[in-house]
């Protein structure tokens, strides 16, 4: 007889104190030529995960409006290589999730105070829409000073780079975290034929005094919790990611 047959276990939920988080996406950017957006999963599983333990997610991006699943990561995509990404598929089809998509709120309508936590997804968009916007870096800074919890993931990540807080100084300075690394952007780059991105999250993070990028292997599932800022390092993480967000909740 093996052990395992030996074995008794019990398990009980968990019950959570229903919170309320902003899940923030990229608006469609245009990326080589084609269409980019936000990668699906980055922010259906927490989505899921979130609503699942009771809390109330409201999904914004920049500008507001219909936004899109990066055509690489929709499992509607012909062929794809997320075509079992069912969370995603279900997201989309869903009444009032797949509503959400036409129309995410502007984040100029958004009130920190009306929330416990902040996610954003990455995926294509962030790169080219994320750098330049002073008013969505000052939104994640308000969240963080605010004593809210910031959780960036992938290439969401990238507003570590930019995101100050009202002192001048960094939001990652002092910093443990992660996102989408040189070399899994050299395997999207081998994928597509082509350099993808003018500049990466760990080259850029290397130049930053004071910070910590941290990785794992290429599409290893790699998550970090520095206090209120929690980062993920790419999709395969993004389980991971979000348990520490819940965790963290349960701590307020």
């Amino acid at each position: 007889m093996s052990i395992s047959d030996l074995k008794v276990e019990t398990r009980l939920g968990k019950k959570h104190t229903p919170s309320r988080i902003l899940s923030i996406v990229s608006n469609t950017a245009q990326l080589k030529g084609f269409p980019v957006g936000f990668f699906a999963e980055e922010m259906t599983r927490a989505f899921l995960m979130f609503i699942e333990a009771g809390h109330r997610v409201d999904l914004a991006s920049p500008k507001g409006g219909e936004v899109m699943f990066d055509i690489h990561s929709d499992p509607r995509t012909p062929d794809g290589a997320y075509a079992n990404d069912l969370i995603s598929l279900g997201f989309v089809h869903h009444a009032t999730f797949g509503e959400m998509l036409k129309n995410t709120l502007p984040i100029s309508t958004l009130n920190v105070a009306d929330y416990d936590a902040v996610w954003v997804a990455g995926g294509g968009g962030p790169l080219l829409t994320f750098k330049d916007d002073q008013a969505l870096h000052k939104l994640i800074a308000d969240f963080y000073e605010k004593g809210k919890i910031v959780t960036l993931i992938c290439h969401g990540s990238a507003l570590l780079l930019w995101t100050r807080l009202s002192n001048g100084r960094l939001l990652a300075e002092g910093k443990k975290w992660t996102g989408f690394t040189n070399e899994e952007e050299e395997q999207i780059n081998r994928t597509f034929g082509m350099t993808l991105n003018e500049y990466t999250i760990e080259s850029e993070a290397a130049a930053l005094p004071n910070t910590q990028f941290l990785r794992r292997a290429a599409n290893e599932p790699f998550a970090i919790r520095d206090g209120r800022l929690i980062t993920g390092q790419q999709q395969y993480s993004s389980a991971i990611t979000a348990e520490l967000v819940l965790e963290a909740l349960d701590e307020r």
